[in-house]
């Protein structure tokens, strides 16, 4: 009979021969991204992190004096990071660029590109971008904000200047949104789907969580059913930058909504959820300022860094592969994110948005 020691050599030795087939048989190169483990984990209910310094800058031009990069989108694809992301100038001009790099220490250094260069997308509003593959058509998308939602499409992510015109993803609002937004507006757009549905989440900064729905078939047209997911009575505490994402292969979803911590210090931070499924009921996972899911108050800043932000603002987590189900690695978490000088005061467009990564140190895995 097998002693302990051999039961655990042979059963290291069989999960080492199915990682190595498994790794034989995932996406090269030739796919869409590079794709990841797709892990699956349980989340802690309470979250610690340590964040990096500002990692992209903004690189203004004679042309282009833009201020800040905000609202980040991140892929890994053809061994390259590509972020996508949200300008702002001096006029208050809203636009986006992109810019690419092998590893993070070279972010700072990469080149940027404004996509106002594209003549499809011109010198026009648009903000909040989110790019994924769509596998049934074997194409990318970008889901941004132009006022309603639009999207534009490529072959190759790594070109900006190759994504299409934007289309609406509605021929106008829907009546829920128009008799809840109040003073606000729908914004910060984010397509998720499942096997057979195409969901698309979106705030309106007045204490509201939508959800439109289409089938992968028929997507990216015929979204409806648009409903409120979940309300607060503060509309500060429910404000923006949404992000939902499938957590490995457990069959659950995570939602991310940031908030303003309007108990103390008015910063901003991120409140979370989890569900079933994404048509479901999502329930509390670390939802207040006192237990928050990512908060000035649960980061730490790497050795020798000064705590350059007291903001963590609308980003994205590094997912585990590019495709549509937008599936996350839980025992991984890492999220790109927008922070600023505490310090800095004024309008909205001017605000000095600058992005860094946190880690998450406190994996339940």
């Amino acid at each position: 009979m097998p002693t302990p020691r051999t039961r655990t050599f042979v059963s290291g030795l069989v999960l080492l021969l199915l990682a190595v087939a498994g790794l034989a048989l995932s996406p090269g190169p030739a796919a869409a991204g590079d794709a990841g483990t797709g892990r699956s984990g349980p989340l802690p209910g309470a979250f610690t992190w340590t964040s990096s310094g500002p990692l992209i800058s903004p690189k203004p031009d004679a042309t282009h004096p833009v201020v800040s990069v905000k609202d980040p989108t991140i892929i890994r694809y053809k061994n390259r990071w590509h972020v996508y992301y949200t300008t702002a100038d001096t006029a208050g001009a809203w636009s986006l660029g992109h810019t690419s790099f092998r590893d993070f220490s070279q972010a700072a250094a990469a080149p940027q590109t404004f996509l106002d260069a594209n003549p499809n997308i011109g010198n026009r509003y648009a903000a909040a971008p989110q790019v994924f593959y769509f596998a049934p058509q074997k194409k990318w998308y970008m889901v941004y904000q132009t006022g309603p939602p639009s999207y534009s499409t490529t072959d190759d992510p790594s070109k900006p200047g190759s994504w299409s015109a934007p289309k609406y993803f509605f021929d106008s609002e829907p009546p829920v949104v128009t008799q809840n937004k109040g003073t606000g507006g729908w914004l910060d757009f984010w397509t998720i789907c499942d096997k057979t549905d195409c969901y698309l989440f979106f705030s309106d900064d007045n204490g509201h969580q939508y959800r439109s729905r289409t089938t992968v078939a028929e997507f990216p047209n015929g979204f409806r059913d648009t409903t409120i997911v979940l309300s607060e009575p503060n509309r500060f505490d429910l404000f923006e930058a949404s992000n939902v994402y499938r957590l490995g292969n457990s069959g659950k979803y995570l939602m991310l909504v940031e908030a303003l911590a309007t108990k103390s210090d008015w910063r901003r931070y991120f409140r979370a959820w989890t569900a079933d499924s994404l048509g479901g009921t999502w329930t509390p996972l670390a939802d207040t300022e006192a237990n928050p899911f990512l908060r000035s108050t649960n980061v730490t800043f790497a050795a020798g860094r000064s705590a350059w932000t007291t903001d963590l603002s609308h980003g994205e987590l590094i997912r585990d592969g590019v495709d549509q189900t937008l599936t996350i690695n839980p025992c991984r978490l890492r999220f790109l994110y927008q922070g600023m000088d505490p310090g800095a005061s004024g309008d909205y467009s001017q605000l000095p948005w600058r992005l860094g990564l946190v880690t998450q140190t406190n994996s339940a895995c």
